[in-house]
């Protein structure tokens, strides 16, 4: 994970501009980043201190489904919780 003034343990660094998007929920960094791995997104939270990178495919993947689809995931943003039945939250 990196943090907004582009110190990042993994030695990517930024290429682009930052764009924030935001509204009444949330705010969002944006920006691409040159890893080890190739060209990768990076999105970040930065009052939840969180971030993602994505590669082309993941990006590309998204286009597959439709927002009520990705919408989903926000039941359990951080993914199953103990005892919801998933193998993964026993």
């Amino acid at each position: 994970m990196s943090d907004h003034r582009g110190n990042d343990p993994d030695g990517a660094h930024q290429q682009g501009t930052e764009i924030v998007v935001a509204n009444e929920f949330a705010t969002v960094v944006v920006r691409k980043v040159l890893t080890r791995n190739g060209e990768r997104l990076e999105i970040a939270s930065p009052t939840g201190g969180r971030s993602v990178r994505l590669d082309a495919l993941v990006l590309e993947s998204l286009t597959w489904s439709d927002p009520l689809e990705l919408g989903r995931g926000l039941a359990t943003p951080f993914g199953p919780q103990p005892g919801d039945g998933t193998p993964e939250g026993t």
